[in-house]
């Protein structure tokens, strides 16, 4: 339960982080709106780590450090697809010039 409760609780904002990248991809806007998304989760991550560690300490604090590895998981994944490029049959068939 120690783990598996922190996992669910990341999942919610994880996954919105993820479909907000997406969205941003798919709407082909700068890199850095793109980007924003990961780096807030990471932020977040961090302050989350920094207040189970320092803070909180002991048990509780554990928990907030796996809540925070599991945004970081969540973070990675969404820099991914937002420095990814998007490869719709469009795209190519314009960069071929058919």
């Amino acid at each position: 339960m120690m783990i598996g409760a922190p996992f669910l609780l990341a999942v919610i904002p994880g996954v919105i982080v993820l479909i907000l990248t997406i969205w941003f991809r798919d709407m082909k806007l700068s890199i850095f709106i793109r980007l924003l998304p990961s780096v807030l989760t990471l932020i977040a991550a961090g302050i989350l780590f920094y207040k189970g560690l320092v803070i909180i300490r002991g048990f509780e604090g554990a928990t907030y450090g796996i809540l925070a590895f599991f945004l970081v998981l969540f973070a990675i994944v969404a820099l991914y697809i937002a420095l990814k490029r998007s490869s719709s049959n469009k795209d190519i068939k314009q960069d071929l010039n058919l």
